[in-house]
């Protein structure tokens, strides 16, 4: 009898719903994976709805369940994973996730009504200043995109090399277990068959096994 697949719940990003992660969802299935988006309302929920909102999914897992989460679910990941210590193991890849905060996000919250577009959630998340790692046992990889082409350049001086939204020194999470960076752009990792492969290394294996650089063809 085939070994059952492991569940994998895919967290979406800043003003996304989840829809865009139909295609990273389809190549984890045939990487041998069984994912499932969790869904939230990323500018109209709080921190503690989100997280306990993503910790009763967790729970409903009887044996070990990985997470992928892209940008702002990457964040909410890890505050959920150090605040619920009695959640289901398994290992969690985040993409683009400015753990360190994000240069954009703190551009786009100093303006007028910065703080509302973004959302209670965000400016928590986002614009807090660095100094965030990772102390827990679970293994957590992080990919990030050097790709220089998105929305997030119009709002902050990046520093090379970035996603285009995100620069590739606000994705270090000192006491994680590795780090990627991959030729693709913020929201473009979602469709990169490429960032899928590599997701799938590390929640098989917890470790990549990509080369630091490779092509989005």
């Amino acid at each position: 009898m085939a070994a059952k697949p492991i569940p994998v719940v895919v967290v979406h990003g800043l003003w996304l719903n989840g829809f865009e992660t139909f295609l990273l969802r389809e190549r984890l299935v045939r990487a041998g994976f069984a994912p499932t988006p969790f869904r939230y309302p990323s500018t109209h929920a709080s921190l503690e709805e989100v997280t306990a909102a993503l910790a009763r999914r967790l729970r409903m897992f009887r044996g070990p369940v990985n997470l992928v989460a892209h940008s702002l679910g990457g964040l909410i990941t890890l505050e959920t994973l150090a605040k619920e210590r009695d959640l289901p193991s398994g290992r969690v890849v985040l993409l683009g996730s400015p753990v360190q905060g994000s240069r954009a996000a703190r551009a786009v919250a100093s303006w007028s009504l910065g703080a509302q577009l973004l959302g209670e959630l965000a400016v928590s998340q986002l614009t807090r200043a660095g100094g965030r790692n990772w102390k827990l046992p679970r293994e957590v990889g992080l990919i990030a995109g050097s790709r220089s082409a998105g929305l997030g350049r119009m709002f902050a001086e990046l520093p090379q090399p970035n996603d285009g939204t995100v620069a590739v020194d606000e994705t270090h999470l000192p006491g994680a277990a590795a780090h990627l960076v991959l030729d693709v752009s913020h929201v473009g990792m979602l469709f990169s068959r490429h960032v899928a492969d590599a997701a799938g290394e590390f929640l098989a294996r917890g470790s990549f096994a990509t080369p630091e650089k490779k092509s989005n063809a």
